[in-house]
C-alpha cells in the first residue's frame, strides 16, 4: 500500500487518459519536450512517473485542459493504494456515501480505513455533489476503472449482452410479470442492475443475489442501491453450491453468468446434494452443477437466462445430465453467440433459456438458435463487432414461432440419442433454404457486374505503350512541398471515448486507420460531428476534404488513393496531401505514389514494422494537361479495380445459392 510520503504514480497510458489523447501522443511529448516529468519507478519499457509532476506539467503546456474529469484526475490515487480489495472496497463505500445522501457510513469511518483511503473516499463526494444529478456516473466511472484493472481476475457480463438476457426473459415469460430475480453468482451485479432497469417501473421486484467474493458483493450492493433505491435487495456473501443460501426459493426469473472450468467446486462434499436431480455432476462439469442449482431456485413457473461455455452443450462426460434435462423439458432453447459478446472473447459462449421441470409448461421441443454469423464489418485489429440488434431480432423472432434465419425447432425424442448434443449449429441448417427469387437475383448481380468489368476493361485495352518506363524526369514529395505544389498533413492518434463503432449515421464523420484502408471503407467506425469540429479546430485532428490524396505510411498495407467522398478523420500512419490544383491532379500523383516499387525506394528500415518516409516518394513531371490525361487514366483503372472486386464478391454469392439448392436437391440440369 503507498505510503504518505511515496509519490503517486501514473503510467503513459493512465496519462493519456487524463489529456484525453492517444498514448503515442504522449510518447511524442516525452521526445520533443526536454522539460517533460522523468520516470520516478516502472521499468524502461513500462515506467511510472509521479501524477503531480504529470499534471503540472500537462497544465503548464496547456494539454490537460478541461479534457480530464476530476474523477479521471482521483482513479490514479485510487489505483496507487495497489491492493484489489482495498481498492474495490473503497469504489464500493464511495457508491454508498452517494445513495446516502453525502453522509460517510459510520461502519467505514470505524473501520481500519487508512487516512489516504478516507480522504480518497471524501474526494469522491466532493466530485459527486458538483456532478449534481449525475453523481452515480462518477461511481460508475470508477467502477468501470477497477474491472479494466483487474479484467484478468474478474469476469464481467456486457450490457448489451445483460439486456439481451433480459430480452429474453420478457418474450419467453409472455408479458407475465416478474417479481424476483434471483443471480446466484452476481460478480458485481450488472445482470441484477439490467433486471432493475427493466422490470422495477412495474411493481414490486425482489432483486437477490449471492457471490463468494465479499468485495464484489459490496460492489453489487452499491451499484444496486444507485439504481434501484426503491427496489427490495439482497446481496450475499456466500459460496452458492456448497452452502446453498437460498434453499427454498421460489424464483420467477435467474440470471446468471456462472464461474466456469472450474475443478474446486465442492464435487466429492455434494456428492449426495438433492439438487442433483438430473444426476451428480462429474467433477470436470462444475457449469451443469450450476444449472441444477439453478434450476433448484425456480418456481412453478419460473424460467433462468444462464450464460455457458460452449462445451458444456457437447461434452461427453455430460452426455448423461444433459440427456436427463432435455427428457424433462427443462431445457426450453439455446443460443450460439458470435465471439466477442463476453469473456473470453475469444470463443463464442452459449445462451440456454431454462424452465422449471415442475411447471405445467414443459417443453416438447428445444429452440436452437445460431446467431455467430452477426457481426459487423471489422473496425479493428481485434476482429468484428458483435451486431447486437441482430442477435437479438434472430432470437426474438425464435420465440415468437416466426420463420427466423439461423433457428430451428427440435422435437425431445430427436436429441435423446448417443450424445444429446445441444450445439445450435448441430441442428440449424449450415446454409439458409435458397430460393428461385434468390438464384435470379445473384444471376441479375452476376449480369450487371459482368457488364461493367467489360465496359471498364474495354477503355483500358485501347491503351498502348509509348515509351519505356524511366524516361522521364521525376520529383520528390518534399520538392513539391517545398514548392507550395502540395501541403502535407500526417494523421493523429483518434481521440479516445469519442470513436464510435457500428452503422454510421448519415451526419457522422468516418474515420480511418491503416487496418480501414482504401476507398472501398464502409464508415463502420465514426465520430459525431461536433466532436470532428471542435478538435479539428484545435488542431488535434487531420480531416480530408474532396481532392486530398490519402496515403498509407506502412511498408505493410501501403496504399494510396484520392478523397471522393469526404470528410474523413485519420487515424495514425496515415498521410494528406493536399494538393494546388493549378499545379498537380490528385489523380495523377496517386497513380505515381501508389506504385510498391515507390514505397520499397521510400521505406525506412530501422525497425522490423517499416514505414514509409512519405517526403521520399517521387512523382513524374509533366505539364498539367499531361497530368489531367494521365490522371483519367487512372480514374479508369480504379473504376476497373472496383468491378473486378465486385465481379468477385457476385460470384462468389452465386455459388453460395447454386451450391445451397444443390445440396437441397433443388437444381436439375435437365
Amino acid at each position: 500500500m503507498a505510503q504518505h510520503d511515496e509519490p503517486v504514480t501514473v503510467t503513459l497510458a493512465g496519462i493519456a487518459r487524463l489529456a484525453g489523447v492517444g498514448r503515442a501522443a504522449v510518447s511524442n511529448w516525452r521526445r520533443r519536450h526536454d522539460d517533460f516529468p522523468s520516470p520516478v519507478a516502472g521499468t524502461d519499457a513500462s515506467p511510472q512517473f509521479s501524477l503531480d509532476s504529470i499534471e503540472e506539467w500537462l497544465t503548464r503546456h496547456g494539454k490537460g485542459g478541461t479534457v480530464a474529469s476530476g474523477w479521471e484526475r482521483l482513479w490514479p490515487r485510487i489505483e496507487d493504494l495497489g491492493d484489489r480489495d482495498r481498492m474495490g472496497l473503497l469504489i464500493a463505500h464511495v457508491g454508498r456515501q452517494l445513495t446516502k445522501g453525502g453522509a460517510m457510513p459510520a461502519e467505514y469511518a470505524a473501520s481500519d480505513a487508512t487516512g489516504p483511503e478516507r480522504a480518497l473516499a471524501e474526494e469522491a463526494l466532493r466530485l459527486a455533489r458538483k456532478d449534481g444529478e449525475s453523481r452515480s456516473s462518477g461511481f460508475l466511472f470508477l467502477l468501470g476503472r477497477w474491472l479494466g484493472t483487474h479484467v484478468r481476475q474478474i469476469a464481467t457480463t456486457p450490457p448489451p449482452l445483460a439486456d439481451l438476457m433480459t430480452d429474453i426473459a420478457q418474450a419467453a415469460r409472455d408479458g407475465e410479470r416478474v417479481r424476483s430475480v434471483v443471480d446466484p453468482a452476481c460478480g458485481t451485479g450488472g445482470l441484477l442492475v439490467a433486471a432493475a432497469r427493466r422490470w422495477a417501473g412495474e411493481g414490486s421486484l425482489e432483486l437477490v443475489g449471492h457471490d463468494r467474493d465479499p468485495v464484489l458483493v459490496s460492489l453489487a450492493e452499491a451499484w444496486l442501491a444507485l439504481e434501484a433505491p426503491e427496489t427490495g435487495r439482497k446481496v450475499l456473501a456466500a459460496d452458492t453450491l456448497r452452502d446453498d443460501p437460498l434453499p427454498q426459493a421460489d424464483a420467477d426469473l435467474v440470471l446468471c453468468n456462472p464461474p466456469s472450468n472450474e475443478r474446486d467446486w465442492g464435487h466429492g462434499e455434494l456428492a449426495t446434494d438433492r439438487r442433483w436431480q438430473f444426476g451428480q455432476p462429474p467433477r470436470t462439469e462444475p457449469e451443469l452443477a450450476w444449472v441444477q442449482h439453478i434450476l433448484s431456485l425456480l418456481g412453478p413457473e419460473g424460467l433462468a437466462v444462464v450464460l455457458l461455455p460452449p462445451a458444456v452443450a457437447s461434452r461427453r462426460a455430460g452426455r448423461r445430465i444433459r440427456a436427463g434435462l432435455v427428457r424433462a423439458g427443462a431445457v426450453r432453447m439455446v443460443v450460439a453467440l458470435p465471439a466477442g459478446a463476453a469473456q473470453p472473447y475469444g470463443v463464442g459462449l452459449h445462451l440456454w433459456l431454462l424452465g422449471s421441470p415442475a411447471g405445467e409448461r414443459t417443453a416438447s421441443s428445444i429452440l436452437f438458435v445460431d446467431t455467430a454469423d452477426c457481426r459487423h464489418t471489422p473496425t479493428t485489429g481485434r476482429g468484428q463487432a458483435v451486431d447486437w440488434d441482430a442477435v437479438r431480432d434472430r432470437i426474438l423472432a425464435g420465440l415468437r414461432g416466426d420463420a427466423a434465419e439461423g433457428a430451428a425447432v427440435v422435437p425431445v425424442l430427436d436429441l435423446l440419442g448417443d450424445e444429446t448434443d445441444l450445439t445450435p449449429a448441430r441442428h440449424v441448417p449450415a446454409t439458409a433454404a435458397a430460393t428461385a427469387a434468390d438464384l435470379r437475383r445473384s444471376w441479375t448481380d452476376f449480369d450487371a457486374a459482368l457488364l461493367a468489368l467489360r465496359d471498364s476493361s474495354q477503355a483500358l485495352r485501347a491503351l498502348t505503350v509509348v515509351r519505356e518506363p524511366g524516361d522521364r524526369l521525376d520529383v520528390s514529395v518534399a520538392e513539391l512541398e517545398q514548392t507550395g505544389a502540395v501541403t502535407l498533413a500526417a494523421g493523429t492518434p483518434l481521440p479516445t471515448g469519442l470513436v464510435q463503432r457500428g452503422p454510421r449515421p448519415d451526419e457522422a464523420v468516418p474515420t480511418l486507420t491503416p487496418l480501414l484502408m482504401g476507398e472501398g471503407y464502409d464508415g463502420q467506425q465514426w465520430m459525431t460531428p461536433e466532436d470532428v469540429e471542435r478538435l479539428h479546430g484545435e488542431g488535434e485532428l487531420t480531416l480530408t476534404a474532396f481532392g486530398d490524396v490519402v496515403i498509407v505510411g506502412a511498408t505493410q498495407g501501403y496504399d494510396a488513393w484520392v478523397e471522393t467522398k469526404g470528410p474523413t478523420v485519420l487515424g495514425p500512419h496515415l498521410h494528406r496531401l493536399r494538393v494546388d490544383p493549378e499545379r498537380l491532379d490528385p489523380f495523377f500523383l496517386a497513380a505515381c505514389l501508389r506504385v510498391r516499387s515507390n514505397a520499397r525506394r521510400a521505406g525506412t528500415h530501422a525497425s522490423a514494422s517499416s514505414r514509409i518516409d512519405v517526403r521520399r516518394l517521387r512523382a513524374l513531371r509533366l505539364p498539367l494537361e499531361e497530368q489531367r490525361r494521365h490522371g483519367g487514366i487512372h480514374r479508369q483503372l480504379v473504376e476497373f479495380q472496383h468491378a473486378a472486386a465486385e465481379m468477385s464478391s457476385v460470384s462468389e454469392a452465386l455459388g453460395d445459392v447454386l451450391a445451397g439448392l444443390l445440396a437441397g436437391g433443388g437444381l436439375d440440369g435437365g
